[in-house]
């Protein structure tokens, strides 16, 4: 479903501040694959990401979602391919609109606007029946207005948001890392519900090691701009923390993981 061929990236290149994030990187994805990326700050591991997203070009090699070769497309081109969930909870709503206003705008991604009514009464048992989903009480709040949502609340809404045209390929960049403990761990559950109902082509990005190792069929840990630990099935599932700090250490041949990965 996502093939990354050889893909080099060099940000201010020929400058002092000339820095190397991705180097000559391969990685192939499975449908239905959902692999954890797992990676040190400046590892390289956003910049693939949005490298695949069309953010940012690419120096070398290739990139393909579904057998199409995206690498020279735009970003508003791919999005078509793709269902993104940032970081930021603030970023993936309107926060003045009501969540079945919200949800209304994702599921007509794509499609021609017409003067019909907004929502049909369809629609909104449609969207009652997919938030149940989430187990967060919002199927009982859709007119509500999504910037009086908690964070958390928001991040939710979001994925279920990415999901409903169930995308070719599902990016989470981070998506619990602005989340307290106890709401991170109610959205990853969303998250993994989700994507095995649909069976998407998921990657998510991650600085806590538990959860790489929790979620997902396949972790994929990255390393100045390389891949350096690639295990799945039932290596990945016996896997603890401990061995997979000396993994890094083997593969990567340093002992440096920084504080943020290994307090997560």
């Amino acid at each position: 479903m996502l093939k990354i061929e050889h893909i080099s990236k060099t940000f201010n290149a020929g400058t002092v501040n000339e820095k190397q994030a991705l180097c000559d990187l391969s990685l192939e994805l499975r449908e239905g694959d959902f692999v954890t990326v797992i990676g040190g700050n400046g590892a390289g591991k956003s910049t693939m990401l949005n490298c695949v997203a069309g953010v940012f070009g690419v120096e070398s090699g290739r990139i393909l979602i579904d057998g199409v070769d995206v690498t020279h497309l735009p970003e508003y081109k791919r999005a078509k391919y793709i269902g993104r969930v940032f970081q930021d909870p603030m970023m993936g709503t309107a926060a003045t609109m009501q969540i079945e206003e919200n949800l209304a705008l994702a599921a007509r991604r794509g499609q021609h606007r017409t003067l019909r009514p907004g929502i049909t009464k369809q629609e909104r048992d449609a969207y009652r029946e997919q938030l149940k989903i989430l187990d967060l009480g919002l199927e009982d709040r859709l007119t509500t207005k999504v910037g009086l949502l908690s964070g958390g609340q928001r991040q939710a809404l979001t994925l279920l948001m990415a999901t409903l045209k169930q995308p070719k390929l599902l990016l989470l960049d981070e998506h619990t890392a602005a989340l307290d403990p106890k709401t991170a761990a109610k959205v990853l559950d969303a998250t993994e519900r989700i994507v095995q109902k649909s069976g998407l082509t998921t990657m998510m990005i991650t600085h806590n090691m538990r959860d790489a190792i929790a979620h997902g069929n396949r972790l994929v840990m990255m390393y100045d701009g390389r891949i350096v630990v690639d295990v799945s099935g039932e290596e990945k599932k016996r896997l603890t923390v401990e061995q997979l700090l000396s993994l890094f250490s083997q593969a990567s041949g340093s002992d440096e993981v920084d504080d943020k990965l290994v307090l997560s």
